[in-house]
């Protein structure tokens, strides 16, 4: 199993895409005092992926840092390996690239092509494969998850890959994830969660949340696998894919809906605040289910 030295069984994803760099490395030092394992962020809108990887690991001193995504049509393959080889050079064990195809409206609308996704990331990983040993000499190759939510592209993340990081799930979908992969790769799976005991602050959350993803088919396509049906894919979710898929109480009640994902077999759970905006400050909340978390 390639090597990732998590602290602890729960980390945070986290796109900070709104702040300043100089502001998320504060952050980041917190989350490292708090006890998180590992902070994961997306790549779409913003922030180049492997630059603040290196920003991050830089300014912590045991952290993870993931991609959670680094979209694989926004750089070439070997640039990914290479920048990865380097990341993981610095700071061993340390640095998970998280990989993904993206959606279709997003690479198509930044003028790219987007066809056969699975195709696609078979072809990425071997060309990753092919850069020279003497990049980085001695430095492990960069620990490789993929954003897998369909049993093909899962079977892939644990044939050419080191296991999936998946988003936007049901526990039960972590399992069939496990299940797949067998017990020798690493499952990463995310978790949205709305701290409040206020229901329907909590579904507002949610639902806008899911506003953007319930468009894609991609996403559409995973819930209706997990066993969700059309009448739950109107824009924003139904309050029961919501519910389903966010988690929303209190410290401890969210830290049960953590645990359900970890007994179902993740290796490590990275936990998305919601809030009403992209500008909100996670730590208020993170500081709050630490101690229910047993970081």
């Amino acid at each position: 199993m390639a090597q990732i030295d998590f602290q602890s069984r729960v980390g945070v994803w986290w796109t900070s895409d709104a702040w300043a760099i100089q502001d998320v490395q504060v952050r980041a030092k917190e989350l490292e005092r708090l006890g998180y394992g590992s902070l994961f962020y997306g790549e779409a809108f913003g922030k180049e992926s492997l630059t603040q990887a290196g920003a991050l690991l830089g300014a912590t001193e045991r952290l993870v840092v993931g991609t959670g995504i680094a979209n694989i049509h926004a750089r070439d393959a070997k640039a990914a390996e290479a920048g990865g080889r380097t990341l993981s050079a610095l700071h061993p064990g340390r640095f998970v690239l998280g990989l993904g195809v993206s959606h279709a409206p997003l690479v198509e609308g930044n003028a790219g092509t987007y066809t056969k996704p699975l195709a696609t990331m078979r072809d990425y990983l071997q060309r990753m494969d092919e850069l020279s040993a003497k990049v980085e000499p001695g430095a492990p190759r960069p620990t490789r998850l993929l954003a897998a939510l369909g049993p093909k592209m899962i079977e892939l993340s644990g044939t050419a890959a080191d296991g999936a990081h998946p988003y936007l799930i049901t526990p039960e979908q972590t399992a069939t994830t496990r299940e797949l992969l067998g017990p020798d790769k690493w499952v990463v799976s995310e978790q949205a969660v709305a701290l409040t005991t206020d229901r329907e602050v909590g579904l507002r959350r949610a639902h806008q949340h899911l506003h953007m993803y319930s468009q894609l088919p991609n996403y559409r396509n995973s819930w209706l696998r997990q066993g969700f049906d059309e009448s739950d894919l109107v824009v924003g979710g139904s309050d029961e894919l919501a519910e389903h898929l966010v988690a929303i109480g209190d410290a401890e009640s969210i830290a049960a809906h953590v645990r359900r994902h970890l007994d179902a077999g993740a290796n490590h759970v990275v936990i998305q605040v919601l809030g009403d905006g992209p500008a909100d400050d996670p730590l208020p909340a993170l500081r709050e289910l630490a101690p229910a978390l047993d970081l």
